[in-house]
Parts: C-alpha cells; structure tokens; sequence
C-alpha cells in the first residue's frame, strides 16, 4: 500500500509578522509561502484563509517560543492562543512545536547563502520552514 501524501501548514508566530511554509509527509521536507502582517494584535485572517483553501493542509503546525531554560514567556501564551484560535476558526487539528533557536537557524541560512538582502517576513518564513520540518520528522 503506498504511503499517503499529506500536507501539513507550518506558521512561526511573531507580533508583527506570521511566517508561513507548507509540509509534505511524503517526503519530510517543507517550503516557505509567506509573510502574514499582524496589524493591531491580529492576524491577517484572510490571508491564512486563503493559504489554508490554496493548499489544503490536514494539520496545522505553530512554533512555540520557550527560552533555553524551558522558561515561558508572553509569546508563549500568545503563541498557544493562536494555536487555539487557528484550530477554532479553520477546524484543522493543530499542534505546537517547540521553535527554539529556529529564528536564529534562519538568519544562518540566509547568510550561508550569500542570499541578497532579505525582509524580515522571509526569514519567518524559513523559520516557518525549521518548524514545520522538525513536526514532519519527529
């Protein structure tokens, strides 16, 4: 019996930002989409949206910020509430991901590339990317 494909949505929480990438079980990996603007405390949700309808993900999968130490932090409970409001709104089970260091991972990326300059949004968008992958591969 072959293996199912299935699509999974990967989001890195940020309160000016939301990157976004897209998972395949299949194959482990995942790619960036892009950079949702929170405006006044709230996402775009109509941009999600249409993410959401575009690729058609099984599950949805939010980076959750904790310090070295295991420490939570106001992120993290912002984190853990759009986690709730994602699965509430979309009906999508969704799950949290630890995503310690992703951001800085994503930076590394970048200027191991050589990549020329790079909006914020993108390297959510590949920390989007760490998140989502690390679900896929645990």
């Amino acid at each position: 019996m072959p293996e199912l494909n299935i699509a999974v949505m990967g989001f890195d929480f940020g309160t000016s930002w939301i990157g976004t990438a897209i998972g395949q079980t299949l194959t482990g990996t995942a790619s960036p989409l892009q950079g949702v603007r929170v405006i006044n405390n709230k996402p775009e949700w109509q941009v999600i949206a249409k993410l959401i309808e575009t690729w058609q993900p099984a599950k949805l999968i939010v980076g959750l910020p904790t310090s070295m130490h295991e420490i939570e932090s106001p992120m993290t409970e912002k984190a853990w509430r759009f986690s709730r409001q994602l699965e509430g709104r979309f009906n999508i089970k969704t799950e949290l991901v630890d995503e310690r260091l992703t951001t800085r991972e994503a930076w590394q990326i970048v200027e191991e590339s050589a990549h020329k300059k790079v909006m914020k949004q993108e390297i959510d968008c590949i920390a989007a990317v760490l998140i989502t992958e690390t679900w896929l591969n645990k």
